[in-house]
């Protein structure tokens, strides 16, 4: 296995915190990061503000293996009881907005790759830092993965504990509008459009998909908001609320919204349709190399970028996720030394004819 100096990457980490990278305003984080990579000797380039660069031994008729983690992070919260954008390390910790989801991944990744930038490898290795990652945007994975060759198999970098995620929970966030008709409270007049939703919303919690997956379980539903109402002595002709779904793979986001809206009088409209779950088989080869390194595999109930690609991926990274979008979010020092050596026992491994 090269050595590698998990100090520099620390070093590194603390430099990309001090600049903010709120999701879609990336540039100048990105700016560093391909800079860096360059400084490095890498031929980075840029897709948008997602940072992209090929090992130097890829070879035409070889297989591409992606590793990724995203550049940017949620707004700072309020509670902060420091600076987020002034890291520091105290205590063998590493805070600062982003140290966790996904920076420890993020640096960890970088480097990774350039540890095995001058490797041989029996596949095509492929870096990709991406943008709009926690948005959700339009400029992030998805539009770098336009530009550069297909992927055969993926490592997406997030915060796990360096345990392997085989697979990934969907996301479906529905829209509900319950109608009514406006009338004037004191003469109980009108149709009361909340007590509509109360009992859409009651069915919906209470209904139970049939479909239960070994590995995911049901598909989990909460509905998080609920707005009706505008004054005390009108009844009011509308009522919103808000659906939480984490589906499991025998349903399509599709098929969840429809059978749900066959039992409610509300209109229900997705957010979006494209957050499916993610699940590679255990006989593939990503699997078969982590589980020959005695790596714990578990299933994830967060999303990622995982979901924008159509290829079979593992979700492994430095940090916890429970740590992630919190206030005075650090990471362990320790956590980046065994990302960068968790990263590359996985891609050297998958050098053996075995896994290969």
């Amino acid at each position: 296995m090269p050595n590698f100096d998990h100090r520099e990457t620390v070093e590194l980490l603390k430099q990309k915190l001090s600049i903010c990278a709120y999701s879609g305003s990336e540039d100048n984080a990105s700016d560093f990061l391909e800079q860096y990579l360059r400084s490095k000797g890498i031929a980075a380039f840029r897709v948008g503000n997602n940072v992209c660069a090929y090992a130097k031994h890829n070879k035409k008729g070889q297989k591409t293996v992606l590793i990724n983690s995203h550049i940017d992070t949620v707004k700072a919260s309020e509670s902060y009881s420091f600076d987020p954008f002034k890291p520091f390390e105290k205590d063998g910790k590493l805070y600062g907005l982003g140290s966790n989801d996904a920076g420890g991944a993020l640096v960890s990744f970088i480097q990774t790759f350039i540890n095995l930038y001058e490797v041989e490898l029996p596949y095509n290795l492929l870096l990709i830092l991406s943008s709009e990652e926690e948005n959700s945007g339009s400029k992030g994975l998805g539009l770098a993965l336009e530009q550069v060759d297909s992927i055969d198999m993926a490592l997406i970098g997030e915060p796990t504990l360096m345990k392997v995620a085989i697979g990934e929970r969907g996301l479906l966030v529905v829209d509900g509008m319950a109608h009514g008709e406006v009338g004037h409270a004191a003469r109980n007049e009108g149709d009361n459009a909340i007590f509509h939703a109360i009992e859409d919303i009651l069915y919906i919690q209470n209904f139970e998909f049939d479909k239960v997956s070994p590995l995911m379980g049901k598909v989990n539903k909460n509905v998080t908001v609920i707005q009706g109402g505008w004054q005390h002595n009108v009844i009011p002709d509308r009522c919103s609320f808000v659906v939480d779904i984490r589906p499991n793979e025998y349903y399509t986001n599709q098929e969840i919204v429809e059978i749900l809206q066959r039992g409610v009088k509300s209109e229900l409209k997705a957010r979006s349709l494209k957050n499916e779950c993610s699940f590679t088989p255990s006989n593939h080869t990503l699997i078969q190399c982590v589980q020959a390194l005695g790596m714990e595999t578990y299933i994830s109930p967060t999303t990622s970028d995982w979901m924008r690609l159509s290829c079979p991926a593992i979700k492994i990274g430095p940090g916890n996720s429970e740590r992630s979008h919190s206030a005075d979010e650090f990471i362990y020092v320790q956590e980046i030394a065994d990302g960068i050596a968790g990263y590359t026992n996985i891609l050297m491994k998958l050098t053996t004819r075995s896994y290969a």
